[in-house]
């Protein structure tokens, strides 16, 4: 099981409110199912955060795209 610091970042007052909403939304979703939610708030941290991409994607638990590309855009 990999850690996870999307309950620490729910806490943060850095953290933008619709980030804070699509964690909260990929909480309330079984693990399997959570992952667009994790993205949506990637996407979200790299706009409203100035987050690189991948840093964004990491900070919500999800691995980077293979082939390089950002998926954030």
């Amino acid at each position: 099981m990999a850690l996870s610091v999307v309950p620490l970042l729910l806490h943060s007052d850095a953290l933008p409110e619709g980030a804070r909403l699509a964690l909260v939304d990929a909480l309330a979703q079984p693990e399997t199912e959570r992952a667009p939610f994790l993205a949506n708030a990637a996407r979200i941290l790299y706009r409203e955060a100035s987050l690189e991409c991948v840093d964004a994607l990491e900070l919500v638990g999800l691995a980077p795209p293979l082939d390089g590309s950002c998926g954030c855009g």
